[in-house]
């Protein structure tokens, strides 16, 4: 399946609000989304345009689209530091999408972006220990873990630990 960055449209807002109330895709994140509204959905949307040029902590938001242009996930440099040239890296995909490589596509095709069209020198991000998939994922994608937040996080009646992983400019591999 091909998948395709695009920028996040109103029509985008049903099919995000999909993997905003799918409790199976909800349990890898430490925010809980049920409560998000579809006028949450919209307003997200209708905020996330790509600027033209990027500003010290602006987020960029994209779609991740397939070959039909129907939206499969959201993909995002958040908190764009212009000056240490880093930004975090975030994702979230439709569970029809999964096992398909489109979160592995669109990660590729963000890094490429962060490092060869927005000149970024790294990229991080953070996720709970006990998600697999997730450090599958980013460790496929050339992410190393640096680091590791012994009982961080309480989360369903429990703490769990919370992990650092980051990647540089010159370890990315397309």
């Amino acid at each position: 399946m091909n998948t395709v960055l695009r920028e996040l449209k109103v029509d985008d807002a049903p099919l995000m609000l999909e993997w905003m109330h799918d409790e199976e895709v909800q349990k890898g994140f430490q925010k809980k989304m049920l409560d998000m509204t579809i006028d949450n959905a919209i307003s997200f949307c209708e905020s996330s345009k790509i600027p033209e040029e990027l500003t010290e902590g602006v987020s960029v938001h994209f779609a991740i689209a397939d070959s039909n242009d129907e939206y499969q996930g959201t993909i995002s440099l958040k908190d764009i530091s212009l000056n240490n040239k880093s930004a975090e890296y975030a994702i979230s995909l439709r569970r029809a999408s999964w096992g398909k490589g489109l979160a592995k596509a669109a990660s590729k095709e963000l890094l490429d972006k962060a490092f060869n069209e927005y000149g970024l020198h790294r990229v991080y991000l953070t996720v709970l220990a006990d998600n697999e998939r997730a450090i599958h994922l980013y460790e496929k994608c050339g992410f190393k873990k640096e680091g590791q937040l012994r009982k961080h996080i309480y989360k369903d009646g429990k703490y769990v630990d919370w992990c650092l992983y980051g990647i540089l400019a010159e370890e990315f591999e397309m």
